[in-house]
């Protein structure tokens, strides 16, 4: 049974939209995913990604667009945190549910998978 959705005006669909489309590039995946850690420099992110800080910078860029993480600046650099945890469980509920339909498919093969999860 469906739970009553609430009445969202357009341009807050919108905003729903931004952030879905925010979540298109499997590198700012990565990026959320470390940020749930803690708060991470654009210097830790790059090492830790092993990419260039020109990429992860725009990516960084367009998630703060979508207002996904906060970005406080400190003297010459910026540090980066999750603004909305609900972002993570949109994230983790699609991979989880991805998970489960790969698991499914494989038992349908005579396959048996057990699921770990990544640290």
């Amino acid at each position: 049974m469906r739970s009553e959705r609430m009445q969202i005006s357009d341009e807050a669909l919108e905003m729903v939209a931004i952030r879905f489309r925010s979540l298109g590039e499997p590198m700012r995946i990565k990026i959320l995913r470390l940020l749930e850690g803690g708060e991470m420099s654009v210097g830790q992110l790059v090492e830790r990604l092993n990419a260039s800080q020109a990429d992860v910078s725009k990516h960084l860029k367009l998630l703060v667009s979508a207002g996904v993480p906060f970005r406080r600046p400190q003297g010459t650099s910026a540090y980066y945190s999750i603004s909305d945890p609900v972002i993570l469980r949109v994230c983790d509920t699609i991979c989880n549910g991805l998970a489960e339909r790969v698991k499914a498919q494989a038992e349908g093969f005579g396959l048996k998978i057990s699921r770990q999860r990544s640290e």
